[in-house]
């Protein structure tokens, strides 16, 4: 029997091929351990660890035309998550939550600014329609903006304890929509707000003593001669315009990511687009407080678009003077009402 001759003679021969195998692997020991870790050559885990530590990305081997593709592990990315979760809370916290308790507080001690003469019952047109318009545009969309966002940086701590998670969720794909789309017309109206205030707002000797009697807020009675646009508002102004722009800039990559050069070039947008937006929202509450319930006569300007005679002799004498010029109304004697600039 051929067959049952030949295992015969190949069971005969085991115990040598097991010699030969015992003597290879005491000769070539690394060759062993080889063939127990086929990877080990190729991925080292010392090696990856040490990578991970210096903060370097790993990449791999890629065929796709995208070489970003190639970064496996962005261990910066995990500073730009910790940032997110943990520091610009903080950031936004201080600055907002900080902002509204020195209103507060400056309430109290101040109090409402009010007219010191009293209504006068004249009234003199501030803004024009298209002003206001402009303004109110960009203001609704600021407003809209800064609850969409601040619900990303607070939404999951704040809201979603309070209403669940179907909720939340469906609160959040409504408001991501919202920020993506006003922002647009908020771009906008930046845009045009700077056209038609800029030759009012270009700062000035007079800012400087402004600022030195504390634009007659901190104190009754001392009202700093101020043009259209006292040293605050301007300040207010470049603060919106700069502000804006940077938030515009760097929104721009969020809504269109693939516009960034790389993954590090988006996280360094995100981390500035959140951080202006902070100081942006702490900014605009300390306006909206003095265009409302901080100065007496202070939101007909931009409500109705009129404001009373004392009120802006008092803020804007130099402005009203102007005004009276042009309509051909002596100085020292109460003027009908006069268009604005």
């Amino acid at each position: 029997m051929p067959g049952s001759l030949s295992i015969l003679k190949l069971a005969g021969f085991r115990p040598l091929f097991a010699a030969f195998a015992l003597l290879f692997v005491m000769t070539y020991p690394a060759a062993a351990q080889l063939s127990f870790r086929p990877t080990a050559e190729a991925v080292q885990e010392d090696q990856l660890l040490n990578e991970l530590q210096r903060g370097d990305k790993i990449t791999g081997r890629i065929t796709i035309p995208d070489a970003r593709a190639a970064s496996l592990i962005q261990p910066a990315g995990r500073d730009w998550r910790d940032f997110q979760r943990s520091r610009l809370p903080i950031i936004g916290g201080v600055a907002i939550i900080g902002m509204v308790a020195l209103l507060a507080i400056f309430l109290m001690v101040r109090g409402r600014i009010r007219v010191e003469h009293g209504f006068s019952g004249t009234k003199i047109l501030r803004f024009a329609g298209l002003e206001r318009f402009v303004h109110w545009l960009t203001a609704s969309c600021f407003i809209v903006l800064a609850l969409s966002g601040l619900n990303i940086s607070f939404g999951r701590m704040l809201i979603l304890p309070l209403f669940g998670p179907e909720v939340f969720a469906t609160m959040s794909t409504y408001a991501k929509f919202a920020h993506n789309y006003l922002a647009f017309p908020f771009m906008l109206g930046l845009v045009i707000m700077f056209l038609i205030w800029i030759k009012d707002n270009i700062p000035g000797k007079l800012d400087l003593e402004w600022f030195k009697q504390g634009g007659g807020i901190l104190s009754a009675g001392k009202h700093p001669p101020a043009k259209r646009f006292n040293a605050g508002q301007k300040g207010i102004f470049w603060i919106v315009i700069i502000g804006g722009a940077l938030m515009s800039v760097s929104g721009w990559f969020l809504i269109f990511p693939y516009l960034a050069a790389t993954v590090t070039a988006l996280q360094f947008w995100t981390v500035i687009h959140a951080v202006i937006a902070m100081l942006f929202i702490a900014v605009m509450l300390a306006h909206i407080y003095i265009g409302s319930i901080g100065m007496e006569g202070a939101f007909d300007a931009m409500g109705t678009g009129e404001v009373d005679l004392n009120w802006a002799k008092e803020h804007h004498s130099l402005w009203v003077e102007e005004e009276q010029k042009k309509a051909g109304a002596p100085s020292d004697r109460t003027p009908h009402a006069v268009p604005a600039e």
